[in-house]
């Protein structure tokens, strides 16, 4: 798991637009880095939502705020078209950037257990490093969350 303090890993993926996207070519910017499970689900779907209803303050803070998923690209843009997401939504098909930051892992749903995203944000401060960390993260108040670690950090 990446902590406070740390560096983000830097990374590059393919976004819903069909352009690759670089953590650090958004040096200089405060980066909202939330990982959710899949697209079009009640709970995604909600903490997506909330961002997007809140999205002028989020740009008022002058942060780029990136949603990534193990979803593919024609997932993310039925996604950002049916709910009108103002964000990027990045596909992490191979989980290769959710297991760097450490939010791979099981998880249980129903009674059964399976491999998954853990609902995880980090907030990557100007400088590269991790400002904040929400584990276990609620979709109805993950917008108003963020926002407030934004103002504190």
């Amino acid at each position: 798991m990446v902590n406070e303090g740390e560096p983000a890993p830097d990374f590059t993926l393919t976004s819903d637009a069909g352009e690759r996207v670089s953590l650090s070519d958004l040096r200089g910017k405060p980066v909202v880095l939330y990982f959710y499970p899949k697209d079009d689900t009640p709970g995604c779907t909600a903490q997506a939502l909330g961002i997007r209803d809140a999205y002028g303050e989020f740009e008022s803070a002058g942060a780029v705020v990136l949603g990534v998923s193990p979803d593919g690209e024609a997932d993310h843009v039925k996604c950002k078209e049916k709910y009108g997401l103002p964000f990027t939504l990045l596909a992490d098909p191979e989980h290769e950037v959710a297991e760097r930051y450490g939010v791979w892992g099981k998880k249980r749903y129903g009674g059964r257990t399976y491999w998954g995203v853990n609902r995880t944000t980090f907030v990557v401060a100007p400088d590269g490093t991790v400002a904040k960390v929400m584990h276990r993260v609620k979709p109805d108040t993950h917008a108003d969350d963020v926002l407030a670690a934004l103002s504190s950090g």
